[in-house]
């Protein structure tokens, strides 16, 4: 692993883009439930957005095949242009290349439908480009287990890092002394993690007997 990809990832450090998470899209997944990947993506949207991490939004044939993008996540992220495309490859697109160069990040975070085209093309070439790629396994998926868990062994054979959604949170907040970003990133884990949420609403609404919080 190269000395880049030991660092932590960081608010200040990566970009994230995410590529085509639309209802077509959606119908073909299937290495996981549908409901769970469409939580853990908003989930790392809302990661995205509480510490600022500049978002791209990629959809392709949005009017003749594919549909909108999930309005969850355009909720979350309403003011992010759309970049559209007719290439499966979101690595083809000049103003999606434009824009990444203008943050001027090294490090990009990936999740895409499907795993085995739309996010395996563009993890592959931005590599070749220069660029270090995390892919959130959980918040992608593929047209069939085998299509996915190929695709993500191919990804990191190449050189590219695996993570979670959650991870990318909890690697955002790192310490909970950082108090401006807390309770954003309990709120999320509360609505979207699951077991550990149920763990924090009981502790602070049952231990500490605080009131319980407004999710969104």
């Amino acid at each position: 692993m190269t000395p880049g990809k030991l660092e932590l990832l960081t608010p200040e450090n990566c970009a994230l883009v995410l590529i085509d998470h639309q209802p077509q899209m959606t119908f073909g997944v299937a290495n996981i439930d549908r409901q769970l990947l469409k939580n853990n993506v908003i989930g790392l949207a809302k990661a995205a957005r509480l510490f600022k991490v500049p978002t791209v939004l990629t959809s392709v044939e949005t009017e003749s095949f594919s549909g909108n993008i999930w309005p969850e996540l355009l909720a979350v992220l309403p003011d992010n242009h759309i970049f559209e495309r007719t290439s499966m490859n979101t690595w083809d697109d000049a103003g999606v290349k434009a824009e990444l160069k203008k943050f001027g990040r090294k490090k990009l975070v990936l999740a895409a439908l499907w795993t085995e085209v739309c996010l395996n093309f563009p993890a592959l070439e931005a590599m070749a480009d220069g660029y270090e790629v995390y892919f959130v396994e959980d918040a992608s998926g593929g047209t069939s287990v085998a299509a996915h868990n190929m695709s993500v062994q191919r990804m990191i054979q190449a050189g590219a890092v695996p993570i979670t959604w959650q991870q990318f949170l909890l690697e955002m907040q790192r310490d909970w002394a950082r108090k401006e970003t807390y309770a954003g990133t309990t709120g999320i884990v509360v609505e979207h993690s699951g077991a550990y949420g149920s763990g924090i609403d009981y502790a602070m609404t049952h231990v500490h007997k605080l009131p319980a919080r407004k999710l969104g």
